[in-house]
């Protein structure tokens, strides 16, 4: 029998795990793709939502701190939490599960919103739900595969999430290009008819992605040592926090330096997502009314760019590695980032669609160094929960995000 095909648990009560085919690496990962796909979605349409809805475009920057605050609290106690699971359905399982339903609730029902205040709410469902599956999708990758297996495991993850968020942000155009959805069709709320579709897709693939993952390539079974370990360990509140804490004070410095580094680019990217759709309906549509044929163009036409630009950061995320080998990574980094402060700086004074695209190539070089200092390459020391612990990339990526 070879590793590729023992049974589950099999590699986990020896200490090895079974080698995984390339199709194998990539069905465990796909949840991923149904996960990005959510995460575009929000990033594209839900500014346009609150302006349908009629909220006054001031407040559209608070109405989104569902996003950075649900990852604040819920990113750290869920990895904390996952790492001390011992469920019949596994370690990880549990927390896709959930997530994922959550994910499809928020998704289904949000073009369906009759108020600011009904959309706010299932954001935070959405992001919830998003959270709870993030970070123990993170760790699974550790969890299930070798050390020379772990690269692809996370490259794959990298892919999909590529391809879900230009697939997220095209699917409005593809609705109406290829599938004849009316641009002027509305729902009651005043939400389009396809955003309410795309969202509805979202939904779909939220769950059967991870459903597909979960069952075609199940978690291995802890071994009794381990469950064991885990049943002893305390979990209690306090527990959980006091863990948090002290992975906060003993994070190591580059890790700190990071968090800081990526705090503003967070900040410039929430700005972006927050503002651009009615910054791309008055610079090119000559309008910022959300009830107008013009406005629902513009939402079109950042779903494109949205997508250009992500297909950018997918691919020069690629480049990235040797060439950061060559000229230096921070040095890159600030060059990246440069050119994506001034395409920002740039797109409201863009009155030409096309001109839009050539802006979006220096928004995806900044959104592709997001991509480039993977959780695999942080330099943490072991902690004692062991390998695939999410301690350590929770903490992070909330410091990061919020």
């Amino acid at each position: 029998m070879t590793a590729a095909t023992m049974p589950a648990g099999t590699g986990a009560a020896t200490g090895q795990r079974p080698q995984l085919s390339v199709s194998q690496i990539l069905q465990m990962n796909l949840g991923f793709l149904g996960l990005q796909f959510s995460f575009g979605l929000q990033q594209a349409n839900m500014s346009p939502i609150w302006g349908y809805l009629g909220a006054e475009e001031k407040n559209f920057a608070w109405l989104g701190i569902a996003g950075p605050l649900t990852g604040l609290i819920v990113q750290p106690i869920i990895g904390s939490l996952s790492d001390r699971t011992a469920s019949p359905l596994g370690r990880r399982t549990p927390y896709f599960l959930i997530g994922a339903l959550m994910c499809s609730i928020g998704l289904f029902f949000m073009p369906l919103s009759a108020s600011v205040l009904m959309a706010f709410s299932l954001l935070f469902l959405l992001d919830v739900g998003n959270n709870v599956t993030m970070e123990p999708y993170r760790a699974y990758v550790n969890d299930r595969l070798e050390s020379n297996q772990r690269s692809f495991g996370f490259l794959s993850q990298s892919a999909f999430t590529g391809l879900a968020q230009c697939l997220a942000y095209l699917s409005p155009t593809l609705l109406v290009t290829w599938f004849g959805l009316s641009k002027d069709a509305t729902a009651d709320g005043g939400i389009p008819t396809f955003t309410l579709v795309s969202f509805w897709i979202g939904a779909v693939l939220s769950l059967c992605t991870i459903l597909w993952s979960i069952t075609r390539v199940p978690e291995l079974k802890l071994p009794e040592a381990e469950r064991a370990r885990l049943a002893a360990l305390p979990k209690t509140p306090s527990a959980t926090l006091g863990e948090i804490f002290h992975a906060m004070r003993e994070m190591p410095k580059a890790m700190k330096a990071m968090a800081w580094m990526s705090l503003f680019q967070w900040y410039a990217m929430s700005g972006y997502w927050g503002y651009v759709t009615n910054s791309i309906s008055r610079s090119v549509y000559g309008t910022a009314d959300a009830g107008t044929a013009a406005y629902r163009e513009a939402v079109l036409t950042n779903g494109q760019v949205g997508a250009f630009f992500n297909l950018i950061a997918f691919v020069a995320a690629l480049a990235m590695a040797p060439m950061a080998r060559r000229v230096g990574a921070g040095r890159l980094h600030a060059f990246c980032l440069v050119l994506s402060g001034c395409a920002m700086l740039a797109m409201p004074l863009i009155g030409q669609k096309e001109l839009l695209f050539v802006a979006a190539i220096g928004i995806g070089l900044g959104w592709a160094r997001s991509w480039a200092i993977p959780t695999s390459s942080w330099p943490i020391r072991s902690h004692p929960n062991g390998p695939g612990s999410t301690w350590a990339s929770s903490i992070c990526s909330s410091a990061c995000r919020c």
